[in-house]
């Protein structure tokens, strides 16, 4: 390393310097004043060019050079030094961080340049003296979209809970949640609370997981480490909550004491148990049972009750219900798969009202039945918006003319009451549901034929293992050793067929019909009375002037 003065214009810029981010106006302006007043103190330093030219590049002191060109000296002093293998990445984050702590952003990019020239995370954090996670944890960090990068250079930073969630984002999911919350020219700071809970997904941690690694492999459970936890608890964690539960619910099933039971938790988090049962919170006796549930973090809890003692008869002793308490297996489809069921019923009953034949007393029919749902206020299933209103004129307004009289063909008649029945059937899982009726109106017209192939990954995936391998039943697919290898071979089947699941077709269980059929049952005294002679004609095809003279 030598000593030299040059002309400071004559020096080039390196391209792949280290800090990016610029300096504030107020530390230009001191560095200026302090080289006017007493000169560069500490020479920048300069290497030759490697790529064939004759001049010099600056590899530290970039601001220092800028300054001494605004303050118009003509010579300053430089050392001179070789090029480093590495382009000098090493030393010249060593002195930036030594002169001033990096912006966080220029640090993330420091340590990914450094990777890139053949440094490992290891010897990083030798050379830094910072613990290898450390280095791990930042490196996630530079895989942070560019364009929030550049907007966190700039001092606008998430805090570190909404920085972990935005990280362990893939890009794509950064890229679109950032089309949306990117800052405004007149409001420059981003809602990262926004961003964050835009990403965030629910995490189920391998420390809480009960089952070992067979059930791992059999329902294709990832862990993936979070780098920001604490480096002296597991952190793995997977955000396949289905899975995670599936795996929970069959080790439970599997390790069921004798005389215990399966239960699931309520909306308070506390277990469902058997009625009449009293919890113990003590030491369990002999005679107590034990229940299992997950609780709201998918944790295997485990609670002790005991049943009444049984009551004597004159004659016989009444059985204390040993038998009606029996272990809960896993719903063969979950409540995600009960949920996607009620979308693909609705969407089927809509197209096959829209299109499928229908005669029109079974027109009217169905139109009964529509308005008898448990939706109606009525809540439309064929909007978006649950808790929106069905608007029902706009349908009756098909059947009115512009002097306020009833004025329509049958064609208009049926088309209004397609569409009214569209607005009022609903077998959805929220609060539009019409309920059974749906269902048998759905069976009466054939709906089950517009049902889609659900034969896919996102709708096998919410069936239990013993669901799924029922699913395997007609099809050349045999049960793999794997929940995921079963389920891959039935997509890869269906990807040419339809699959229906059995649970999702219209006709209605036969003894939920029946307790509906006699909850609903009429009373004679309230049933209407049918003339013989109420038409001669063919109710199908009423003319026009039927119409009009009934309306006027």
């Amino acid at each position: 390393m030598r000593l030299m003065k040059v002309d400071p214009r004559a020096l080039k810029d390196n391209p792949d310097r280290l800090r990016q981010t610029k300096s504030t106006p107020q530390a230009d302006a001191l560095l200026l004043a302090t080289i006017k007043a007493v000169g560069i103190v500490q020479p920048p330093v300069i290497t030759p060019e490697t790529d064939g030219g004759n001049g010099y590049v600056i590899n530290a002191g970039h601001r220092r050079v800028k300054q001494a060109i605004a303050a118009g000296l003509d010579e300053i002093d430089v050392l001179v030094d070789e090029a480093a293998n590495d382009n000098g990445a090493m030393r010249s984050m060593v002195t930036n961080i030594a002169f001033e702590p990096l912006n966080p952003v220029d640090q993330w990019r420091a340590i990914e340049r450094l990777v890139a020239l053949g440094w490992t995370e290891e010897a990083i954090a030798v050379a830094l003296a910072l613990p290898v996670r450390q280095i791990k944890k930042l490196r996630l960090l530079a895989n942070v979209l560019p364009a929030m990068l550049d907007h966190m250079a700039k001092g606008d930073m998430p805090n570190e809970q909404q920085l972990r969630t935005i990280a362990a984002a893939s890009l794509d999911e950064q890229r679109e949640i950032w089309k949306a919350h990117k800052p405004k020219k007149g409001d420059p700071q981003v809602s990262w609370w926004s961003v964050a809970n835009g990403l965030s997904k629910k995490r189920m941690y391998a420390r809480d997981a009960s089952f070992g690694d067979d059930l791992v492999q059999a329902y294709g459970i990832q862990w993936v480490e979070d780098l920001f936890a604490p480096a002296d608890q597991d952190s793995r964690y997977t955000t396949d909550v289905d899975a995670f539960l599936g795996a929970q619910q069959e080790w439970m099933t599997a390790n069921l004491p004798k005389r215990g039971i399966v239960t699931e938790a309520n909306t308070w988090g506390q277990p469902t148990l058997p009625p009449k049962a009293e919890r113990v919170h003590g030491k369990p006796g002999k005679s107590d049972r034990t229940a299992m549930y997950l609780d709201r973090d998918g944790k295997v809890q485990t609670v002790h009750f005991r049943m009444p003692e049984a009551k004597k008869a004159k004659d016989k002793m009444v059985d204390d219900g040993d038998d009606a308490i029996v272990a809960k297996p896993r719903p063969p489809v979950t409540r995600k798969g009960i949920e996607m069921i009620g979308d693909l019923r609705t969407d089927a009953l809509h197209e096959a009202l829209a299109r499928a034949p229908i005669g029109d007393d079974t027109l009217m029919a169905l139109l009964v039945l529509g308005l008898a749902g448990r939706n109606i206020t009525i809540q439309s299933g064929a909007s978006d918006d649950i808790y929106g209103f069905a608007r029902m004129d706009r349908h009756a307004a098909r059947l009115v003319g512009d002097d306020g009289k009833l004025l329509y063909d049958m064609e208009t008649l049926r088309v209004a009451a397609r569409s009214a029945l569209i607005d009022v059937l609903s077998a959805r899982q929220n609060r539009s549901a019409s309920g059974i009726v749906a269902r048998i109106a759905g069976d009466a017209i054939g709906a089950d034929n517009f049902l889609p192939n659900m034969g896919t990954e996102d709708f096998l995936s919410c069936l239990s293992r013993q669901a799924l391998e029922a699913s395997c039943k007609d099809t050349p697919v045999l049960p793999r050793p794997r929940v995921k290898d079963t389920r891959a071979a039935l997509v890869a089947h269906f990807a040419e067929e339809r699959f229906v699941h059995p649970s999702a077709l219209f006709a209605p269980d036969a003894a939920e019909l029946a307790a509906w059929l006699s909850s609903n049952e009429p009373d004679d005294d309230q049933e209407v009375d049918e003339s013989p002679d109420a038409g001669d004609g063919d109710p199908s095809e009423p003319d026009e002037g039927t119409f009009r003279e009934a309306a006027e």
